[in-house]
């Protein structure tokens, strides 16, 4: 008996599902079909062959043209497919990220490289395909990330977002896109430039469905099931899964949505997103009534004039647009979205989001005295009542009897600026009676800088992938890492299978109703809690909008 036959037998023999803990998908399929891993994979795509990599059981295709570059004359118009090739093109490199503004900034020095390898430039429609067998027995589900930092800056490139743990342990395909980002793909010329320019304020959407339209014509052709795609993101990618919610071109394309750390209830509307963009002219010296020779001004006078655009800043200029066309509506407010009614969804954030861009990029903020720390709290909040004020202080310290003022403020700020509408968007959500949604914080602290950063934003992240190893200065080194890491990426992966993320490593966990608001806690121990910090979440419901 040869080695792929005895092998077979002990599969067969030991089980499948055992065989496939132990081996990995790939040697499982391939002792089954009797081929073993190609070194050098070929896949044939609708627009002609690829040729990616096997490395620790996973193959990998990077860099792969979704879309034709969008410089020039396709500037701000919607994507189109790249030409198809004849012979067999290298996927091996992963691709460039979209031109952007790298602000200076204590928080984005902590996250270190966010636009990965790879020169920026507007041929950035690319995406990376890891996957554990191109000839499996079954079609996997997939994941499609796509990356935070606003609307404004980052890549699905960086090591953080490398796929290759998600598929070799958890038997999915994860895909990344990048897609163009800020002026190049938010910037709104619909007003000022008629029908041309009309989809021109949610460009980089567009891009993002045309990936999708990619996955679903040739995912299958890399082990995945194009009728099981999930979108996750984070932060300003979890702004990009909530409006894919709401725009008519992306129904169908996807099945499972999680959001982390970026509940986007609303877009800008048509007004909003033209006076960025009259300003934004206005910075170029592009009179409007010769919009089209905005097509002509090289990249890095570009990139000079968001680095310049005060209004309100260089991150949140630039965001998606209710444009009557491609995005009609906002999309979580006033309600959940009737055209995604049956898609489940997962939403969540940290336990202390804004230590990281609050603190570290202010970090008198982690040593405030009880007057800075009310001052604060109510420029923040605009409050104009010192009584509400009061109120809403004593309510939070209810619950931290030992807290600090600047864990008041972090605590208070992490509501407002990201766990409110979290919960409002899982509430509307939930008001649906269709599809479940899962509600989650993440509330496991990091040791580095001396604790101070506890549970901030970005820090699920490694979890998610689990990647945790890749980025020691955000978690440290320490052991306990690996074991929520497993419980965090099985939970993820379980919700893209099939739209819970319930599995064996965690106590039951159900869905979100108003009624009970049941809520996984990730921590080393994990547990669900009704309605947690219910008081503080009534206060913070009690005071004006902001």
């Amino acid at each position: 008996m040869d080695r792929r036959e005895l092998l077979k037998s002990s599969l067969l023999g030991c089980g499948i599902a055992a065989a496939n803990n132990a081996m990995g998908p790939w040697l499982r399929d391939s002792v089954l079909t009797g081929e073993m891993p190609p070194t050098d994979p070929i896949v044939e795509t609708s627009l002609g062959k690829l040729r990616g990599a096997f490395a620790n059981g996973v193959y990998s295709f990077k860099g792969i043209h979704y879309g034709a570059s969008t410089e020039g004359p396709m500037r701000f118009l919607p994507p189109s497919s790249p030409k198809p090739w004849i012979g067999v093109r290298d996927a091996l490199a992963i691709g460039s990220p979209a031109p952007q503004v790298i602000p200076s900034s204590n928080s984005l020095e902590f996250l270190g490289d966010i636009t990965g390898p790879g020169r920026m430039g507007e041929d950035c429609l690319v995406l990376n395909v890891w996957t554990p067998t191109l000839r499996g027995q079954s079609k996997r589900p997939v994941m499609v990330w796509l990356h935070g930092g606003w609307c404004a800056i980052g890549s699905s490139g960086i090591s953080l977002y490398d796929g290759t743990n998600l598929a070799a342990k958890h038997d999915v395909v994860v895909v990344g896109v990048n897609h163009r980002l800020n002026a190049f793909g938010y910037l709104y010329l619909g007003q000022i430039g008629g029908e041309k320019y009309a989809d021109s304020g949610n460009a980089g959407m567009l891009d993002i469905i045309l990936a999708l339209q990619w996955v679903r014509d040739n995912i299958e052709h890399f082990g995945g099931d194009p009728s099981n795609v999930t979108v996750f993101g984070e932060s300003g990618g979890g702004i990009k899964v909530s409006t894919l919610m709401a725009m008519p071109a992306a129904k169908g394309l996807f099945h499972k949505a999680i959001v982390e750390s970026g509940p986007g209830l609303t877009s800008y509307s048509r007004e909003e997103a033209d006076a960025v963009a009259r300003k934004f002219l206005e910075r170029l010296h592009v009179p409007p009534d010769q919009v089209d020779n905005l097509l002509r001004i090289p990249t890095d006078q570009f990139i000079a004039a968001m680095r310049s655009m005060p209004f309100p800043d260089p991150f949140v200029n630039w965001w998606p647009v209710v444009d009557g066309r491609s995005l009609p509506r906002h999309p979580f407010d006033p309600n959940a979205p009737a055209m995604t009614a049956n898609i489940p969804m997962l939403i969540g954030t940290t336990a202390t989001e804004t230590t990281l861009s609050y603190g570290l990029d202010d970090p008198a903020s982690f040593s405030l005295s009880e007057a800075e720390m009310r001052t604060k709290v109510k420029a923040f909040l605009k409050l104009k009542d010192d009584s509400k004020l009061d109120a809403l202080i004593t309510t939070y310290r209810k619950n931290r009897p030992d807290a600090t003022p600047s864990d008041i403020y972090f605590a208070i700020t992490t509501d407002g600026w990201m766990r409110m509408d979290a919960i409002t968007q899982a509430e509307r959500k939930a008001a649906q009676h269709a599809a479940s949604a899962y509600m989650y914080i993440f509330a496991w602290q990091t040791p580095v800088l001396g604790g101070k950063l506890k549970a901030s934003h970005v820090m699920e992240l490694p979890f998610v992938f689990d990647n945790v190893a890749k980025v020691p200065g955000w978690i440290g080194t320490d052991s306990d890492l690996q074991p929520l890491a497993d419980k965090v990426s099985s939970a993820w992966v379980a919700f893209a299978r099939n739209g819970n993320p319930n599995h064996a490593g965690l106590p039951h966990w159900p869905p979100y109703e108003a009624s009970t608001r049941a809520t996984m806690i990730f921590n080393d121990d994990c547990k669900v809690v009704n309605d947690p910090s219910k008081e503080e979440r009534l206060a913070m419901a009690s005071l004006p909008q902001m």
